[in-house]
């Protein structure tokens, strides 16, 4: 069947992202203190020139959106930052300042963009900040637009700290090194490279950080006036993120939908890793902003793209979207209970025609394919059914018996040769996977596998799948590139309880199995008394009222002192009752986190 596609000569898009543009970028390159570079406008440069044979026309289309940069009017006291990062920073003016919404990745990005801001609309200063959403390109950038400790109003929805730190600390080590790929931070930029993430360019480089809300949103209706201007917020937890809200700026006429409604597809589960969402309330929530707002609102933007102006196109636009999450709910789940398995369904289910054509549902992050999977994942699991799948062997074990059932390695490249150059492209990567994994030293499996992964991304819509097929030919053929850490900058604005819950995910149990400890922990700024025991290979952790009694350490600090006790500056400063190897014998079970695992060699 041939697919139903949008239609090219439709440039409205390009309208709208042209539309409101008010100064570009005042520099090529955004730089930390170091001199280092962490954004360049100049990498998407080559998106002004014909799309090449190696980038889908949809995805190409779609980088050029992306690509644009700098400040952009939204309506009367709206104003965005694009391009300077993955995402949107939002500013919103009140009667002292400026509200900050969204600030990016990193400080430096956040600030470039506060500061071009300015540059155009007067020094104002910053008078809230709000963050939509738990994701790190909502909130990272925060030290770019106020000082920590900085005496202003900081707002986000109910359960934002506990999933920022799930996602970027518990997990933050095997997110990032899988985001890696998802980002394609570490492919040239180019027709051949990187072209985009679908919701921007890809990630910056520089500092994040992290600071707790002052003021939780809790409920839908709330209505907040922050520097004289009203929120009317929408709850939406469950979507596009775990903790996530939408907002009505009633006086402004104005809509912000988070990231709950943008210009592609999103994910149900990225291939970064993160919980599996949920695109029934998300299709629901999508419905109820269209019944609570839309009459309410002349323009709708969001944390990503473009926005789109006019009552009747808002409600286009929100009833697409909804529709879209709703029907690869629905039907997945129609096929799931006819016995359909969920690769068998991302085979079979296709969107509507009239979703087809609407470019803000094409699937340039998020495909059918893989959201498809996301959902029958969310309430079937990991298991098919299959009893055969209960309990396969590892995939080093698994490739090494398929290569002898084919008849050695020689064999296998062989016929993964055969199955590229006959152009099934998806057979040949599987076939191939197996090789490598069955004799990671032979570059010719590795090299073969590689082309396959290069001839897929050439014809990926979605640019996450093209960022994943190109890095991992990258890593065939030069290696595992390192991955940076960011989370320990975050660090500082952890709970006491979600440190010590860091810790006890780097427990190496074996390692620990005959430990038996107990601290006692005083956080004297704090007010609060911990009893922590390491038994069978856990450490628990819980308040306390009770004294050291019984402890085989006491300790008395702060939780700066905490903090730098696990940078390693040990007790020096620290105030301690009882045995002090205790803690080295803790200190001594805990694994350092792997940033470059290897991904597609065993």
């Amino acid at each position: 069947m041939t697919e139903t596609m949008p239609d090219f000569a439709d440039r409205t898009d390009f309208e709208d992202a042209d539309r409101g543009l008010v100064a570009s970028p005042a520099t090529g390159t955004i730089t930390a203190d170091d001199g280092r570079v962490v954004w360049s406008f100049d990498d998407t440069a080559f998106l002004d020139g014909e799309r090449p044979d190696t980038v889908h026309a949809g995805l190409w289309r779609q980088s050029q959106l992306c690509a644009r940069a700098g400040l952009y009017e939204v309506t009367d006291g709206i104003y965005q930052i694009r391009g300077y990062d993955l995402s949107n920073m939002t500013l919103i003016e009140g009667e002292r300042g400026v509200i900050v919404v969204d600030p990016l990745i990193s400080a430096e990005c956040a600030r470039a963009g506060l500061e071009l801001y300015r540059s155009r609309r007067g020094d104002r200063p910053v008078t809230a900040v709000v963050f939509t959403h738990s994701h790190i390109d909502h909130f990272g950038g925060v030290h770019g637009v106020i000082a920590p400790g900085a005496d202003v109003p900081v707002l986000a929805p109910e359960g934002f700290m506990e999933h920022s730190v799930a996602e970027n600390v518990y997990a933050g080590t095997a997110m990032l090194r899988r985001g890696m790929y998802h980002t394609g931070a570490t492919l040239d930029r180019g027709p051949t490279g990187l072209v985009g993430t679908g919701l921007g360019f890809t990630a910056s480089t520089g500092t994040p950080g992290l600071i707790r809300e002052t003021l939780t949103v809790r409920h839908t209706g709330q209505e907040e006036a922050l520097d004289g201007v009203l929120f009317r917020f929408q709850m939406t937890p469950d979507t596009e993120a775990p903790s996530e809200m939408n907002f009505l700026l009633p006086g402004r006429r104005a809509l912000c939908m988070a990231e709950n409604a943008t210009h592609n597809l999103h994910n149900i589960l990225t291939l970064r890793g993160a919980v599996v969402r949920d695109a029934r309330i998300w299709s629901r929530y999508l419905h109820e902003a269209l019944e609570l707002f839309a009459h309410e609102s002349d323009v709708l933007f969001a944390s990503h793209h473009w926005p789109t102006w006019g009552r009747d196109r808002i409600r286009t636009f929100l009833s697409e979207q909804r529709d879209l999450y709703g029907y690869l709910h629905d039907q997945t789940l129609r096929l799931a209970n006819q016995g359909h398995t969920g690769t068998e369904i991302a085979e079979l289910l296709e969107l509507p025609p009239a979703l087809t054509r609407a470019w803000h549902a094409r699937g340039y992050y998020g495909s059918v394919s893989h959201n498809v999977k996301a959902v029958y994942q969310r309430y079937m699991g990991w298991y098919d059914g299959n009893p055969a799948s209960l309990w396969e062997h590892p995939p080093v074990e698994t490739a090494k018996r398929y290569v002898d059932c084919i008849g050695g390695i020689d064999a296998v490249l062989e016929k993964g040769r055969g199955y590229l150059e006959a152009g099934d492209l998806r057979f040949a990567a599987q076939l191939l996977k197996h090789a490598v994994f069955a004799a990671p030293d032979n570059t010719d499996a590795k090299e073969l596998l590689a082309q396959t992964f290069e001839r897929l991304a050439h014809g990926a819509e979605c640019a996450t799948w093209r960022n994943n097929y190109l890095t991992g030919a990258q890593e065939l053929r030069q290696g595992v590139k390192h991955t940076a850490l960011g989370a320990v900058s975050m660090v500082g604005a952890l709970s006491v309880e979600q440190v010590f819950d860091s810790l006890a995910i780097r427990v190496n149990g074996p390692r620990a199995w005959d430990e038996d400890l107990t601290l006692h922990w005083h956080f004297t700024d704090l007010g609060e008394m911990y009893r922590m025991t390491l038994h069978n290979g856990v450490l628990i952790h819980s308040r306390t009222g009770a004294p050291a009694d019984g402890a085989d350490l006491g300790l008395t600090l702060t939780k700066a002192d905490l903090v730098g006790m696990l940078a390693g500056k040990g007790l020096e400063t620290i105030r301690h009752t009882g045995d002090p190897t205790a803690l080295k014998t803790l200190l001594s079970v805990l694994d350092a986190p792997d940033p470059d695992f290897a991904i597609v060699t065993p």
